[in-house]
């Protein structure tokens, strides 16, 4: 095992070209038009494990876009890790604001400029080639199989059903997931939790045409001006959400929970600096890192109607739009806040529009353990290659998938990210650092040698 490291640096060149061609697919799960693409994409990962040196690799179908499988069992007396992550990426846009194109890799500041980079291409390929390494050197120390799909930026619809109709093909001990982040370099940490989600549009509808804003203008609703209007009225002055029920099943985390999630490495000027604001914003009562990682948000992601060209055009619009996101945090339903949400929104509707609440996707949230021989592994195999034992810490986005994973098929994951939360994942320019992606192919096989050991003496 002492020469993992050297095998790594000995392959970081052949590593990160292997990653550049999979990240110049352009693989958006969300656009229609890039259909080809993520099919495309399907194909390579499951080159890629073929490669690898899996068995039994194929391309499983679902009513949207495939999962790739694949395996390798050595002994069936051996415990078995189940590693899922996702090929898809977020769309580009706005692709003005990118430095170079999201879809050709390039190399600055130590750091692989990519979409999809960090989320999650090059956390899979992580384990793809730790995979690799394992196998090519007698390290394997226990039983591997990839679950790697294509639709988890649009809600992963499609994976509870394959997990029902797959209960056999997926037995495993644990489950192992890379789709999360730490810290910083100097401070690792795996994360023991995520929230959920409510994703929805809505639609404001005014007349029935775009008018003249100087002959109807003040005489009639202006979608965008209600619309607006009723989302500001979603939160209070303490930027509490307003929504009737939306707290009623929120856990409420100790004071002795608060301090320990706040004794976390966190620099309030430094966090400032780096996304360049005047100052923090949030929920009253509430520490950054409380607001970001345990309590709930509604925010509006995407918002538009009427005319945006260039130049002036004096047009009252017929309707306007808006995507939102709520997070959610232990105990709440994406169903219940989602039918809290749409039941709340409508009613504020005022008489002169019309509105239509959408739903898109959602998501449990959930809490991991520490003292499973999972988490143990995890954190051992961190402190081998970092140095230092990592720290636990919520996490504030989303995996829908891990949620189901227990629901489904019984299993405890262990969320052991090497990402960071200023890699812009979701953003123009999102990057990945050469150091975390070949950190994490050096530290993965320590993972399956520390939990096969834990697993094999109880």
């Amino acid at each position: 095992m002492s020469d993992i490291k050297h095998i790594v640096d000995k392959n970081s060149e052949r590593y990160l070209n292997e990653l550049f061609a999979l990240l110049r697919i352009p693989s958006v799960s969300a656009d229609p038009k890039y259909k080809t693409d993520v099919l495309r994409m399907a194909d390579a990962v499951k080159d890629s494990l073929v490669a690898a040196g899996a068995e039994k690799v194929e391309i499983c179908p679902t009513p949207g876009y495939p999962i790739v499988y694949g395996e390798k069992i050595i002994d069936t007396n051996l415990p078995t890790v189940l590693v899922y992550g996702h090929y898809d990426v977020q769309p580009p846009d706005p692709l003005e604001l990118w430095t170079s194109p999201p879809f050709e890799p390039v190399i600055r500041n130590g750091n692989i400029y990519a979409r999809g980079s960090a989320d999650d291409k090059g956390q899979v390929f992580m384990h793809v080639k730790a995979f690799e390494l394992m196998l090519q050197n007698n390290l394997l120390p226990c039983n591997v199989k990839f679950m790697i799909e294509g639709e988890e930026e649009v809600g992963s619809s499609n994976l509870d059903n394959f997990l029902e109709a797959n209960k056999e093909r997926l037995k495993a001990d644990c489950v192992l997931v890379s789709d999360t982040s730490m810290i910083a370099n100097d401070i690792p940490s795996i994360n023991t939790g995520l929230r959920g989600l409510s994703y929805v549009e809505v639609e404001v509808t005014g007349p029935n045409r775009d008018l003249h804003s100087g002959v109807y203008g003040g005489g009639v609703a202006n979608p965008i001006n209600v619309l607006c209007e009723m989302i500001a009225s979603l939160k209070d002055s303490d930027l509490h959400i307003s929504i009737p029920g939306f707290y009623d099943d929120v856990i409420e985390l100790s004071q002795a929970e608060r301090d320990a999630l706040n004794s976390a490495p966190f620099e309030v000027e430094e966090y400032k600096r780096e996304l360049k604001i005047g100052d923090v914003m949030g929920e009253k009562g509430y520490s950054t890192l409380e607001r970001t990682a345990t309590r709930p948000t509604l925010d509006v992601n995407g918002i538009w109607g009427g005319y945006t060209g260039e130049g002036a055009k004096t047009v009252l619009p017929s309707k306007a739009y808006a995507k939102i996101s709520m997070r959610l945090v232990p105990n709440q339903s994406p169903d219940k806040i989602t039918e809290l949400f749409k039941k709340h929104f409508e009613s504020i509707a005022p008489a002169g529009v019309k509105v239509e609440v959408r739903p898109h996707h959602g998501g449990w949230p959930v809490v991991t353990p520490t003292d499973s021989n999972e988490y143990r592994a995890a954190a051992k195999a961190m402190q081998t290659t970092f140095g230092k034992e990592p720290i636990p810490a919520r996490g504030g986005g989303s995996i829908p998938i891990v949620a189901s994973f227990e629901k489904i098929l019984g299993l405890k994951t262990v969320l052991m990210g090497f990402g960071l939360d200023t890699d812009d994942i979701h953003s123009p320019d999102e990057h990945y650092g050469v150091f975390n992606y070949l950190k994490g192919i050096e530290t993965i096989p320590y993972f399956f040698r520390y939990y096969a050991e834990m697993k094999q003496n109880g």
